[in-house]
């Protein structure tokens, strides 16, 4: 038998929107989790639950909302129970494994952002969401998305700033 929303969305359109949604979930997970192995989990804990919850999607217009919020949820319940730590070196073994893979500046500085801020800057630039879409998939007002991306702005700007004085 086939799982239904209303009488929406049965299995094989579940996974048509997962493998749509699946860049999404990457990038998304990895502004959160440093290790592609951790957000491989991430993003595969975060669909059993989506399918195991389906009957909590009200519309399916929503749905890759609906995903990406459990997918963050996701990935913090993760990092909080593996990671509760980062040490100095291993954040600076993350960053040196990271300019060997030849990531660009911005990347790195992307990276660099406190989580929240992260988070934030990722959905509205990477992925495209507007200022609305962040705000249901975050629970946050408009205004500290707004507010965030600002930050997220300014904050960039003087990592790069601060990158091209010391390798420029």
């Amino acid at each position: 038998m086939q799982r239904k929303v209303g009488s929406q969305l049965n299995k094989d359109t579940f996974i048509d929107r997962v493998l749509e949604a699946e860049s999404t979930l990457y990038h998304v997970s990895k502004s959160i989790l440093t290790h592609d192995q951790d957000c491989e989990d991430a993003v595969q804990g975060a669909i059993l639950k989506a399918y195991n919850k389906l009957d909590t999607l009200k519309k399916e217009q929503y749905f890759k909302t609906w995903l990406v919020r459990i997918l963050i949820n996701e990935c913090y319940s993760l990092k909080r129970k593996e990671y509760p730590q980062v040490s100095y070196e291993e954040y600076f073994e993350s960053v040196e494994i990271h300019d060997k893979k030849d990531y660009s500046e911005l990347y790195l500085a992307i990276q660099k952002l406190p989580d929240r801020i992260r988070i934030t800057i990722v959905l509205y630039y990477v992925e495209g969401y507007s200022v609305e879409e962040i705000k249901e998939i975050l629970e946050i007002p408009a205004g500290t998305v707004k507010s965030r991306l600002a930050n997220g702005r300014k904050l960039l700007k003087i990592k790069l700033e601060n990158m091209e004085a010391n390798y420029g």
